[in-house]
């Protein structure tokens, strides 16, 4: 779920990157490998947890990895333009664990929408992006459970629209990133054909939602702070972030909805990377590397047990 990183990240955005800067601590040195970089402190693997052949690496012995910034506190910049989040941490630990090399020049920040056609043509290994698990993306790729989240609605200070309910989403103008859960919901697609919000509205007599779609999440969120959306929709850890650092321009409206696991997608031919990245996981988790990962950016609600990564089941 772009090259141009800071697309429409002015005001209310730039200071979340700031914040997410001054969380983060330490990067990964643009010439240093995981193991010198600040991913939750991993402790040193002497030997990887699994193999990795080459030939399911575009670059041998290395992990290149689809982000879509920004999208805090799982993906961000800090003020140097450097990625950071947790996602970029637990994308280096894995890296660690496999014995592969990963650094900031192998954050590939891709847009969410055509983040899986990214993937299959070469441009990273892996996507580790918020991407909740569901069919069609299934379909596609192959996916590795690692954190779950809900979706949440964040309204203008004073909630001026009244919208508590999703039912106050009726005649609304609601913004979201293109190629998200938030959006296939609103819009009745993926898995949620013939069960969209907006036609349930229409169904109900109110007024359609008036969907507004950006390719980057943070210009969803501009669209709220400058008045042209009612709300901006989007999963409940870039909402709440988005409120604790801005209480005085946004609030949550309380809606949520139920929460989904995200995965780390892996092409479908290459079943040992698949299997490596897992294994790396359950590594973390066993090790506290995992745990200490989602601390530093406040995510610990999100973090799943080794039983739930082998599972998908929450």
């Amino acid at each position: 779920m772009l090259t141009s990183p800071r697309k429409g990240a002015t005001g209310v955005i730039a200071a979340i990157l700031l914040l997410a800067a001054c969380t983060a601590g330490a990067s990964p040195s643009a010439s240093g490998s995981a193991a010198q970089s600040n991913a939750g402190t991993p402790t040193a693997a002497p030997t990887p947890v699994a193999e990795v052949p080459d030939l399911e690496l575009i670059v041998p012995r290395n992990l290149f990895v689809c982000i879509d910034i920004p999208y805090p506190p799982q993906e961000a910049f800090d003020e140097n333009g450097k990625p950071v989040g947790s996602d970029i941490d637990i994308s280096a630990a894995i890296a660690q664990k496999l014995g592969l090399k990963f650094d900031l020049a192998h954050v590939q920040n891709t847009v969410f929408a055509v983040i899986i056609p990214a993937l299959d043509g070469g441009k990273c290994d892996i996507i580790v992006s918020a991407q909740n698990i569901n069919a069609d993306r299934l379909k596609q790729v192959d996916m590795v459970p690692y954190f779950k989240a809900g979706q949440s609605i964040v309204v203008a200070k004073g909630n001026p629209k009244g919208i508590k309910a999703k039912e106050d989403l009726c005649g609304n103008t609601v913004a979201v990133q293109a190629g998200t859960t938030e959006l296939d919901f609103l819009q009745g697609t993926s898995d949620y054909v013939g069960a969209g919000l907006s036609d349930a509205c229409v169904k109900a007599g109110k007024k359609a939602i008036t969907i507004k779609q950006f390719d980057k999440d943070s210009d969803a969120l501009l669209a709220l702070q400058s008045g042209t959306a009612d709300a901006y929709f989007a999963d409940s850890p870039a909402a709440g972030y988005a409120v604790a650092q801005h209480a005085d321009q946004f609030e949550l409206s309380g809606i949520t909805l139920e929460v989904a696991i995200e995965g780390i997608s892996v092409a479908k031919n290459h079943t040992k990377l698949r299997d490596g990245v897992k294994a790396a996981l359950l590594a973390m988790i066993s090790d506290g590397t995992y745990a200490s990962i989602l601390k530093k950016w406040g995510l610990e609600d999100g973090g799943l047990t080794a039983d739930q990564v082998n599972s998908g089941k929450l």
